[in-house]
């Protein structure tokens, strides 16, 4: 079994080096920071995370080829992965099409833009001076290039549709699907299997990230809080694919988003998040939250991931999950 842990970047940057050591010093196996627009640069998130451990893997999750290129995409990355001495993980997707309209982006064929931006790291990442070809990725000369050494640095796919679980399958060596609810699992893996089968991998050999969102405390009222201010900002973003799994339409979604983001309203944004909603996640003790982990094991789960919010406190459910959690499956 491999644990993680993931958080937004939405902390004050002085938190993430104190998580990553606390994380680290618990047993934890990756720290994964992710990049959403606006708000601190999971880089340098990352960077300064990269200065605090000497263990831990430390990765993104996600970027994306539309606000990145992927020649950026691949500098960072080598940068970040010679800094930690060999401990960076790549997760790449295509970004949710809300966020990526704040700044007049619509992007097309997203799962061709992410997979010829693998085929295109993975050739900087080499050394390998022949231009990448492709729809998304044309007009490189071989002067694209990396000009100090790399080496093949892990690459994740974040994936919630069926095309890009495919693509995990497919193509990456890792996967970070989000599920919420985590019983989304049993679907997940079907489609990942199916792209592996296309082609010819084994599924073993893919690390997938078993994704759900958790907000771990004794106090169950401070933990369902912090768990409602996420989905409030975050909800009307999940596709329905994964919404029907707890039986909610996206629509329900837009009144919260409008009091979130339009009106600056995010109390009345929580308090409009329902308990179907409250499903897509886990909210509580340890004990809550094991038995929904025991079912990913059961279905085939080899990493177990746990992400924002974690708890009203998240050096205390970094030190629960360790306790708790870890040991128990361990």
């Amino acid at each position: 079994m491999r644990f993680s842990v993931r958080f937004n970047n939405d902390l004050p940057v002085e938190r993430y080096p104190e998580l990553a050591e606390r994380a680290e010093q618990a047993g934890f196996d990756a720290f994964w920071v992710s990049d959403d627009l606006f708000l601190r640069s999971a880089w340098v998130l990352l960077a300064a995370a990269a200065r605090s451990t000497h263990r831990i893997q430390l990765g993104t999750c996600i970027v994306n080829p539309f606000t990145q290129h992927p020649a950026e995409i691949a500098m960072a990355a080598a940068t970040l992965d010679e800094l930690s001495d060999g401990r960076a993980l790549l997760g790449i997707s295509s970004g949710a099409n809300d966020f990526l309209s704040w700044i007049g982006l619509r992007p097309e064929r997203p799962v061709t833009a992410v997979a010829e931006t693998i085929a295109a790291l993975r050739r900087l990442f080499s050394g390998d001076r022949c231009h990448p070809s492709g729809r998304f990725v044309s007009g490189w000369t071989s002067e694209a290039y990396l000009r100090f050494r790399a080496r093949q640095i892990p690459i994740y796919v974040g994936a919630m549709s069926p095309h890009m679980l495919e693509l995990i399958g497919s193509a990456a060596d890792g996967g970070l699907p989000l599920l919420l609810p985590p019983e989304h699992f049993a679907e997940v893996i079907r489609y990942v299997r199916k792209g592996a089968s296309g082609a010819g991998r084994d599924p073993a050999s893919i690390d997938l990230a078993a994704c759900i969102w958790c907000s771990i405390s004794s106090n169950h009222a401070a933990a369902e809080r912090v768990l409602r201010e996420k989905l409030a900002y975050y909800g009307h973003a999940f596709s329905p694919l994964i919404l029907s799994r707890v039986g909610v339409d996206r629509a329900e979604f837009e009144p919260i988003r409008q009091a979130m983001m339009v009106d600056r309203d995010p109390e009345r944004a929580m308090a409009m998040v329902t308990p179907a909603m409250l499903r897509l996640g886990v909210t509580g003790t340890a004990d809550e939250l094991i038995p929904r982990l025991e079912d990913l094991v059961a279905l085939g789960a080899t990493h177990l991931s746990f992400g924002p919010p974690l708890g009203p406190d998240p050096f205390e459910a970094i030190d629960v999950l360790a306790n708790q959690v870890l040991s128990h499956f361990r």
